[in-house]
């Protein structure tokens, strides 16, 4: 495996700019959580694995259209409503620390 290269940012200066997957990944933990449900509860209804879910909201995946909208029906969401919620959690930069940064090899 080759070296860790960070994409190029804004401000030399800029922290590496989290990746989508992390902000969309937290807003369905957050709600998920919200809504007092455990992953299986969720994943059954999305027709997923719990793993899988809990690989998605710890931003490990980079979950398919289709499977953000199986979760999002799963929550009786929109998948706009997830979207809006990881836009606003990027913009305000409220993002857990540790998150993964964009890196390529």
């Amino acid at each position: 495996m080759g070296d860790l290269v960070s994409f190029p940012r804004l401000r030399p200066e800029a922290p590496p700019e989290p990746l989508w997957r992390t902000a969309l990944g937290q807003e369905v933990r957050e709600r998920r959580r919200g809504r007092n449900e455990r992953l299986v509860d969720v994943a059954g209804r999305a027709g997923i694995s719990a793993q899988y879910l809990s690989e998605i909201e710890r931003g490990l995946k980079e979950p398919s259209s289709e499977m953000v909208a199986a979760v999002a029906g799963a929550l009786e969401l929109r998948v706009l409503d997830l979207t809006v919620g990881a836009v606003r959690r990027l913009a305000a930069g409220r993002l857990r620390s540790g998150e993964p940064v964009a890196l390529a090899a």
